[in-house]
């Protein structure tokens, strides 16, 4: 990484991101001075690369239409949605920046400091504004002495180039401050979590009274429970990128298996570095940490250490998924034989977990209970278990009782889209106590997992643990299994790994 000053180190921010002036150029990085014959050199001979005949970007009608939903359901409301800001790592780095999915699902826009503003108008509706960062000052030098400078960080749009892209109003992210403070005043609302100045500045223009900033705390969740309830139905754009993550995680799945042999000479790293690898390809990134957990690690609900061997006689846990260049997620597990088949007692295991899964995903359909599938899939298992000889009967005392989470501690699934696990504030009779709806996308997840040391279980098993995931969308007379181009059935897992059963 090229030397460079740290970012805070040049820039004060002040509300959404505002900077202070560049600096001077003699006191920039190692350098000592600058001179003033460089500074002068540097404000010229630049083109012009101004675009000014972009289409907007293909989500940009659904942006609109969710901002006017939105709208209406907060008349005479300033709203205020912050995209973040950088976050530190270590010292000089930062983490690679990932806009708050709420700030992305209303404006499509995924750029550092960013935010939203849905400033209320006489008619009850509003005006949308993106105050964004613009580009570099040249004039000044910020371009090149601004450890976030162009020239350090790469080209940002314009605020007219971003306004064509986006369908929207933009402003500089700069005065956004001055903005509010000067702003009429009108009852305001912020999605907290993401921009701490920003959150400072609204509380500063109600006095800091403890009861007026309680009162708003409850107004501002009121905001992310909203956009959360009306994000768990998606909408046909939605749909085809949560088919793309899937697509290419299908393939990042088959990429895996083809390394299976560097694998078993290496870790458990080359597969998570495998699957990276189609990630970062055809997506954005990976949507959550990959795990990768090959014998018993896989018993680890959330191993993401992933530095373990990979032997043959063992099984690989992989639950991972592509997160797309618009930022929706899959998430999908496979439980894969190292040496490409089950053991009998493996194969047992994953059976069982299979049969779960199929009835878990037969209860997924329009009007049925978001609990209904979790029901169906945890029945499954308790039955097993107790067939088995390992807890003691009937299914329904064990349910009752909740024992089969000895060895299945998780649910059996969540809602899926811009989150790994989306929507997660939605009010409850809207998401977990309330029905499916067409246009829901989950995971069908159950699993086994018997621990290294638990000795309520045969030797054998101990040390197994098989996860069967898939994405579904919930349509208008079922479901559809987003993710049905990678094997399931045993048989059909053991004919891939031999290369007998290629995935589309």
């Amino acid at each position: 990484m090229t030397e460079h000053q740290h970012p805070q180190a040049e820039r004060e921010h002040d509300g959404a991101g505002a900077a202070a002036p560049a600096p001077s150029p003699r006191k920039n990085g190692p350098y000592k001075s600058v001179s003033e014959e460089l500074a002068a050199w540097m404000r010229t001979g630049w083109a012009d690369t101004e675009r000014r005949d972009l289409r907007p970007l293909e989500q940009a009608p659904y942006t609109a239409k969710r901002r006017a939903g939105l709208s209406a359901r907060f008349p005479g409301e300033r709203l205020v949605i912050p995209a973040g800001q950088l976050k530190t790592r270590s010292n000089d780095t930062e983490y690679p920046f990932r806009p708050s999915s709420d700030y992305v699902y209303l404006t499509g826009d995924q750029s550092d400091g960013g935010c939203l503003v849905l400033e209320p108008t006489a008619d009850g509706g509003h005006e949308a504004t993106a105050y964004l960062l613009p580009r570099s000052n040249r004039e000044n030098g910020e371009f090149w002495l601004d450890g976030l400078g162009e020239l350090w960080t790469g080209r940002r749009n314009s605020l007219a180039e971003a306004g064509q892209l986006l369908g929207l109003a933009t402003d500089d992210v700069r005065e956004l401050t001055a903005v509010l403070r000067e702003a009429p005043s009108a009852p305001t609302r912020i999605l907290r979590g993401h921009d701490h100045a920003l959150e400072e500045v609204l509380r500063d223009l109600r006095g800091g009274d403890a009861d007026a900033d309680a009162e708003a705390a409850e107004r501002d969740f009121e905001l992310a429970v909203h956009l959360a309830d009306v994000r768990l139905v998606k909408d046909d754009w939605e749909i085809g990128q949560l088919q793309r993550a899937v697509d290419s995680t299908v393939r990042g799945f088959a990429d895996v298996v083809a390394a299976f042999p560097q694998a078993r000479a290496t870790s458990e790293r080359y597969i998570e570095g495998t699957f990276f690898l189609r990630a970062r390809v055809e997506g954005n990134d990976v949507g959550y940490g990959t795990i990768a957990a090959s014998g018993p690690n896989s018993t680890t609900l959330h191993w993401q250490r992933n530095d373990g061997p990979v032997r043959e006689g063992e099984m690989v846990l992989l639950d991972a998924g592509v997160e797309t260049t618009t930022l929706y997620t899959a998430d999908v597990t496979r439980t894969l034989p190292i040496s490409g088949t089950f053991s009998d007692v493996q194969r047992r295991v994953y059976d069982l977990v299979l049969t779960a899964q199929e009835a878990g995903i037969a209860e997924v359909a329009p009007g049925k209970p978001f609990r209904a599938y979790h029901e169906a899939a945890q029945r499954v298992l308790a039955e097993g278990l107790v067939e088995w000889g390992l807890l003691d009967g009937p299914a329904g005392r064990v349910l009752d009782l909740g024992l089969q989470r000895r060895y299945s501690l998780h649910g059996t699934g969540h809602m899926l889209g811009l989150d790994v696990h989306d929507c997660a504030v939605a009010r409850t009779e809207c998401y977990v106590d309330g029905d499916l709806e067409p246009g829901m996308v989950l995971t069908v997840e159950p699993g086994l997992y018997f621990q290294p040391d638990d000795l309520t279980v045969p030797a054998e098993l101990r040390g197994i643990g098989v996860r069967i995931e898939d994405d579904v969308l919930v349509t208008d007379d079922g479901n559809r299994v987003l993710s049905a181009a990678l094997p399931r059935r045993a048989e059909d897992v053991e004919a891939w790994l031999a290369g007998r059963a290629p995935v589309a």
